[in-house]
């Protein structure tokens, strides 16, 4: 089920129909957390996400998805507000907005990777990890190149 929230000119909903999949791409694919992703895998990654798009006169200026199992664990994703519309409070909102959506109440764990917005997501309850020693990542970093490469 889609759900929306409002706050003056602006909307946030889950309603993947609505998304701009060429604009979430790009943005995508220029960021340093997902450089030269496809458009096929940004898909894919949106058909198996709760999303939340930031909308202004039916045009999309942010993003962020949620990988979860809604009973235990979420992986806070791909969160970004376009430059033009930063400064106004949309990020905080909108990561508000996450951590209250229904379906993703009493879970133990959330996380993210950020490079630089720990501030931000510290606002919202986030903190390094308790005992980082007992993350393991497997970590492959040119698999969107080596992908766009090979095309």
């Amino acid at each position: 089920m889609e759900h929306e929230w409002r706050r003056g000119d602006y909307v946030i909903s889950t309603d993947q129909t609505k998304l701009d999949l060429e604009m979430i791409s790009h943005f995508l694919t220029t960021s340093y957390w997902a450089k030269d992703i496809s458009l096929e895998r940004v898909k894919r990654a949106l058909e198996h996400s709760l999303v939340f798009g930031i909308y202004r006169d039916n045009r999309q200026v942010g993003f962020a998805r949620l990988v979860t199992d809604y009973a235990t664990f979420a992986y806070l994703d791909d969160v970004f507000i376009l430059e033009a519309f930063r400064g106004q409070g949309l990020s905080i909102w909108l990561l508000n907005v996450i951590r209250a959506h229904p379906d993703v109440q009493g879970l133990r764990r959330w996380l993210l990777l950020t490079a630089d917005a720990q501030g931000l997501y510290q606002k919202v309850g986030f903190t390094a990890p308790q005992r980082p020693e007992r993350f393991m990542e497997i970590f492959i970093p040119d698999t969107y190149t080596q992908e766009k490469n090979a095309l």
